[in-house]
């Protein structure tokens, strides 16, 4: 399975097939459309496989795009840490589902969560399993001290239905 990425003006999102607006969402800059399946026929996306996933993403009201861009060497590695992942968050309220995501044509890979309102995802921020998730950060062992995984900083970016 498959997810596709289409972002652009909310003037833009009108002219898209009504067949394609599987999740739409949008922010103050633009307009996000979300397609889990094996092919698509929206234009200018981005295509990513997923490696793991959890939850229904339609169900979701408040999307957090974690893109982190990975260096060809790093990629075995990234994707290691996420196999392993301690899987706190699926137990957090206001957690609706989450998608991890390879990239197939960049080198940015996605972590998208998906949570019932802004606030579900702020207490995520703040509470122990968070804390558990990213213990290693900035560590010896942290992936993020590894050298010459990740070319350039990664960066968030939210969605609201």
């Amino acid at each position: 399975m498959k997810l596709f990425k289409w972002t652009g003006p909310l003037e833009e999102a009108g002219n898209l097939p009504e067949e394609s607006r599987a999740l739409l969402l949008n922010n103050d800059q633009e307009v996000l459309v979300l397609q889990e399946a094996e092919t698509t026929n929206l234009e200018n996306t981005i295509a990513y496989e997923i490696l793991d996933q959890s939850g229904d993403l339609p169900s979701g009201r408040f999307a957090v795009l974690n893109n982190i861009p990975v260096s060809e060497n790093g990629r075995e590695i990234f994707e290691q840490r996420f196999n392993n992942r301690a899987r706190l968050i699926e137990a957090e309220p206001g957690f609706v589902a989450i998608r991890v995501l390879r990239p197939i044509d960049t080198d940015t890979y996605v972590i998208l969560t998906m949570w019932e309102d802004e606030a579900s995802f702020e207490n995520w921020q703040k509470s122990q399993a968070y804390g558990k998730a990213h213990a290693k950060r900035g560590t010896e062992e942290g992936v993020d001290q590894r050298p010459n995984i990740f070319p350039r900083p990664s960066f968030v970016t939210t969605y609201k239905k």
